[in-house]
């Protein structure tokens, strides 16, 4: 699946570790820039590359077909028992799979990349974060659900290297489009076949991301893949 360019804020220091930070529905990787924007003015992550990927322009079934940005088509709007694009979500995953392994092939340990997204972008982060064949620092999702999860022992490595990884996710209580229960659902999957899932419910929030998720999102962060300065990252 070809795909447009990535958005690339590089590090400021030496680069000891990656974020990769995928948008939603219709959105672009621009839409997130500003994440990193943000903690880079107050002097946050400086070493950290972030990686904002762009989705290819593909049809899209509820949107009566026309074409914008996505991961994968989204056929109905339903439930997680739903019909799902399997053929467009497993092309995306393989592309971030790739994003991940070119890091690595860069000098990034495997332990030092994040792979995160908000919506279409956080169900893709997390399909792809527990099928990655590689031990990841932190997988998170915000106002997403779960791919695929009625055949996740088809593509879940045997022996996962992420069963250990913390996987944090955010949903508003109030989303009109990503269900709470699709989030609630997610975590009480993931939890039943042995991830570690932390879930947190915002009050009054829709199908957006709002200051005080954003601030768990940088803890997060910070625990995964904090600051080593001049030490080696091997």
């Amino acid at each position: 699946m070809a795909k447009p360019s990535s958005l690339i804020i590089p590090a400021v220091k030496k680069h000891t570790a990656t974020v990769i930070m995928a948008h939603g529905l219709g959105d672009s990787g621009a839409g997130w820039v500003s994440l990193a924007e943000n903690w880079r003015r107050r002097q946050k992550f400086d070493e950290v590359k972030f990686i904002f990927p762009n989705a290819p322009n593909i049809p899209v079934t509820v949107n009566f077909g026309m074409q914008m940005p996505a991961w994968y088509d989204i056929i109905e709007f339903g439930d997680l028992q739903s019909g799902q694009d399997e053929t467009g979500i497993l092309k995306s995953r393989d592309y971030f799979h790739t994003l991940i392994a070119s890091e690595i092939e860069a000098g990034i340990p495997s332990n030092r990349i994040v792979l995160g997204g908000f919506s279409q972008g956080g169900a893709m982060s997390i399909f792809s974060g527990i099928t990655a064949p590689t031990k990841l620092g932190g997988i998170f999702g915000l106002s997403c659900y779960l791919l695929l999860h009625n055949k996740l022992k088809d593509f879940v490595p045997t022996e996962s290297p992420n069963k250990e990884t913390p996987v944090f996710m955010g949903h508003g209580d109030s989303d009109p489009v990503v269900k709470p229960e699709w989030g609630q659902m997610t975590a009480k999957i993931l939890r039943e076949t042995g991830w570690k899932v932390d879930l947190k419910m915002y009050k009054g929030l829709g199908h957006s991301a709002l200051p005080e998720e954003i601030d768990d999102v940088e803890k997060y962060l910070n625990e995964r893949i904090p600051a080593i300065g001049d030490k080696p990252t091997l």
